[in-house]
């Protein structure tokens, strides 16, 4: 079982940046593939980066690339999403996602969520 916690969301003004944290226990986690999941209003969830496990591969939404960074560090069991130059449109509640052999981008994919953390852009 692997139990995961985000951080970090919050209001910030469009423009602004925003690091999101999560933190996993309960199974080594660099054998884990990392993936951030959103979902707006409205919206169903959606796909927005991942990261393997050695950090070796990791993969983008077209809607966020070369504005997100996903990176983590095995040694404090957290992966971490640098939000730049965020916009209105990628208000949401972020999700963290994690699984043994998964790399891909479908939700079915994970086995493992967080609760949640919301990001709020405003104009």
């Amino acid at each position: 079982q692997v139990q995961l916690v985000e951080s970090g969301g919050g209001l910030v003004q469009a423009g602004g940046s925003l690091t999101l944290s999560c933190a996993a226990s309960g199974r080594p986690f660099s054998s884990l593939i990392m993936g951030w999941f959103r979902q707006g209003p409205g919206k169903e969830r959606e796909f927005v980066a991942r990261v393997t496990g050695s950090s070796r591969s990791t993969s983008y939404a077209d809607s966020v690339k070369g504005r997100f960074t996903i990176s983590r560090d095995n040694a404090k069991n957290t992966v971490y999403l640098q939000m730049n130059s965020l916009k209105p449109e990628d208000t949401a509640v972020y999700y963290c996602a994690a699984d043994r052999t998964y790399s891909g981008s479908t939700t079915s994919g994970y086995n493992y969520w967080g609760q949640g953390t919301q990001v709020t852009v405003s104009l």
